[in-house]
């Protein structure tokens, strides 16, 4: 896939981070990578790095992979825009638009494209995102093409397409969620004496560690508790408070309260 061109429409931050993640990984050469935009000198000083930079989306002409990375209500003028220059021999389209299906992105289109759906969260832009895919019409290697690149920026998985509001809840709304703990953490431990700095990375490393033994040891979150907590100890006294105020039960509402509203705005 050395050779394969990529071209990156709409390239924000997102974009931006897709396009360095493929370099990186060693997907493609910088110079096999196209990023569009329409204000060019936002992202001019990737230039310097030996990507193609312009604002003349027709460039999908010489490209094989393309991303789609505006925003919503540009996307049926985009696709109308480059429709005339999409091959279904020969090109992949790479949605990661949040709230739109693969049907409404293939009604933009007069042919029938390999069309692959997408959904990482912000840190992509650290190569530690978690990318869910799903797709209809392409094939088995193209969409294990697109996913060898998401696999440069993270991890991912492969899932059905009604489940894609699901995960924009629970990976990519997640970050926030998770955050939102390391700072609730950080301010629990001012009060116990640690400067903000400390407190905070103090809750950091800890957030690392806990994700990570689940990562490495492939195991159960309960089984990892159990090696912590001890018989009349600090920490089963901290967790049964927790769960006393309320912590797994607001997690979930929020979770699905999320997902309530992301159905709301996306029907």
């Amino acid at each position: 896939m050395s050779n394969r061109k990529v071209a990156i429409l709409g390239a924000g931050n997102l974009g931006v981070a897709i396009a360095k993640g493929i370099v990186r990984g060693g997907i493609t050469k910088p110079e096999n990578v196209y990023l569009t935009r329409r204000t060019v000198d936002k992202i001019e000083h990737l230039r310097q790095e030996g990507f193609l930079i312009g604002s003349d989306n027709s460039i999908v002409k010489q490209s094989d992979i393309i991303f789609l990375c505006v925003q919503p209500k540009q996307l049926e003028a985009l696709l109308t825009e480059i429709n005339p220059f999409l091959d279904p021999k020969k090109h992949i389209l790479v949605s990661v638009i949040t709230g739109i299906d693969l049907k409404t992105i293939d009604s933009y289109l007069s042919k029938t494209v390999p069309i692959i759906r997408s959904m990482p969260n912000t840190a992509i832009a650290i190569g530690e995102s978690m990318t869910c895919l799903c797709t209809k019409e392409a094939t088995i290697e193209q969409l294990s093409e697109v996913e060898a690149i998401y696999q440069t920026l993270g991890d991912t998985l492969i899932i059905e397409e009604r489940l894609m509001k699901a995960v924009t809840v629970l990976g990519a709304s997640g970050i926030a969620f998770f955050l939102r703990y390391i700072r609730a953490a950080t301010q629990g431990g001012i009060e116990l004496g640690f400067d903000s700095d400390e407190a905070q990375k103090i809750a950091m490393q800890t957030a690392k560690g806990a994700a990570s033994l689940l990562i490495k040891e492939c195991g159960h979150p309960e089984m990892e508790i159990d090696k912590v907590t001890t018989p009349q100890g600090c920490t089963i006294a901290g967790l049964n408070e927790m769960e006393h105020q309320g912590l797994s039960s607001a997690l979930i509402k929020g979770i699905k309260t999320s997902y309530k509203r992301i159905n709301s705005i996306t029907k």
